[in-house]
């Protein structure tokens, strides 16, 4: 097998891949096998942190990261929702992104540390079928550039040149003003791009690429009634994980007070503050309670002192978890708290709530006047 497909099975080959393990779904679901521990733990992931990367990579075989991600997409579609769409396609692609940065950088570099030829961008501009849309600027001293032109250990061109049509067809107004076509340079019926938006490009030929055909029925014959039942406990568990943004979404909060956040929260910021790694779920849980009260980037890294690679951490996990509307995945419930291990130092007040943001919300009635902790930033 090409290990290329357990990294990118999205690829067009990874299908025929898939086929060549001879072993369906149905059977590893039947079997329990551990492709399909992975495939549960790539859509939560994608649910939770935006990521579909194994937290072990040494766990797993490239035969079980290529299966699992069939087992994701049958996840996903039992889910059923827009929502669980939605960010599972965009994780894949997150993932996908950070992913061909690191091939990128090795092609360039002339590394094969794992004796596997990196992956090249001209490889998944053909994937894409974007090879004659695509050219690297010419800024060679002999007018040559690209690498297809490269000398070993050359480095890529910093720009390159997209077909309009392209461009037009991959990029969106969400992205920000300098992505609307009248702020960019046009030339010839080409829009030039930096070496990073092509890559943000790309991320979304492969958004595009995960999203399609999901959700599909699993049901409808006897063996998808008997994938369904197998999978019944995991599909209750990724419902649970989206349940949690609607039930805390009715919980309106306007204000930032620390004193008044409940006991789990309080005592994940001291434990952040006191420059403590927390588990993914315990920082997760954290940062987004915090931009559920419609706290930013600056605000967070603030407030938890988190500093160097902590606070570049905690930062993604914001622009993930953020949109213009606030929170777009709200912190879990007080019974996935519990399941964490981090409903702690319960009082009074926990005894009548289900969701950390209910508790907050309460809180903020009772206490009347506050002063928002954020009004000391300015």
């Amino acid at each position: 097998m090409d290990p290329h497909f357990a990294r990118y099975p999205f690829f067009d080959g990874a299908r025929a891949a898939v086929g060549d393990a001879d072993i369906s779904p149905a059977e590893l679901i039947a079997e329990d096998a551990p492709a399909v521990e992975r495939g549960l733990e790539r859509v939560e992931r994608a649910l939770m942190e935006g990521t579909v990367a194994p937290e072990d990579e040494r766990r797993w075989t490239d035969r079980e990261e290529l299966l699992s991600y069939p087992i994701a997409r049958i996840l996903v579609s039992l889910v059923d929702t827009p929502a669980a769409v939605d960010k599972y396609a965009a994780a894949e692609a997150a993932t996908a992104h950070d992913r061909l940065r690191a091939d990128f950088e090795s092609d360039d570099d002339g590394l094969q540390s794992t004796g596997t030829r990196p992956v090249s961008l001209n490889d998944v501009l053909r994937e894409f079928d974007l090879s004659g849309d695509v050219r690297p600027e010419r800024d060679g001293p002999d007018g040559s550039g690209g690498s297809s032109a490269r000398r070993s250990g050359e480095r890529r061109p910093s720009h390159y040149w997209v077909d309009v049509g392209a461009y037009l067809t991959l990029s969106t107004a969400e992205w920000g003003e300098r992505w609307r076509l009248v702020n960019r340079e046009l030339a010839a019926g080409d829009v030039r791009v930096t070496d990073e938006e092509l890559r943000r490009l790309l991320e979304e030929a492969v958004r595009r690429r995960v999203a399609e055909g999901l959700p599909f029925s699993v049901r409808g014959s006897a063996a998808g009634e008997e994938i369904a039942d197998a999978l019944d406990d995991e599909v209750t568990a990724l419902r649970n994980l989206l349940n949690d943004h609607d039930a805390a979404g009715r919980a309106e909060v306007d204000a930032v007070v620390p004193g008044l956040f409940p006991p789990c929260m309080k005592e994940l910021v001291q434990r952040a503050r006191s420059d403590e790694s927390l588990p993914a779920h315990s920082e997760f849980s954290l940062v987004s309670f915090l931009v559920a009260l419609g706290m930013d980037a600056t605000e967070v890294t603030t407030l938890l002192g988190a500093d160097g690679e902590a606070a570049s951490r905690m930062e993604t996990r914001v622009e993930y978890l953020a949109d213009a509307e606030g929170a777009q995945f709200a912190p879990p419930s007080c019974a996935s708290m519990q399941s964490y291990g981090d409903c702690v130092n319960r009082d009074e007040r926990c005894e009548t709530i289900s969701h950390p943001l209910s508790y907050y919300a309460g809180a903020l009635r009772d206490a009347g006047e506050v002063r928002d902790w954020r009004e000391a930033l300015s």
